[in-house]
């Protein structure tokens, strides 16, 4: 399974919901980057992303976006594949 890196904070419900969906997708191991707690890393999401908001998420290599991008690669049925990947 490819590793899924998640740019999050400790308040943000669409950083839960995807995490929820990414495990329902059978991820087990979600390595988190809590912009609150380390806000350096806010600026290094923001200058790799060209995005302000979390989540933000990477899927191997790829960056896949926010939870609503994430949710319509699912929709699309493409979700699995690029975890399998």
């Amino acid at each position: 399974m490819s590793k899924v890196i998640m740019y999050t904070t400790g308040f943000c419900p669409y950083c839960k919901m995807a995490e929820n969906l990414l495990r329902a997708k059978g991820v087990e191991q979600i390595e988190k980057i809590r912009i609150d707690l380390e806000p350096e890393q806010r600026v290094d999401m923001m200058e790799k992303t060209g995005r302000r908001t979390v989540p933000q998420i990477y899927i191997g290599n790829r960056h896949v976006g926010g939870y609503d991008d994430l949710t319509q690669l699912d929709h699309n049925g493409e979700l699995v594949t690029l975890l399998a990947s």
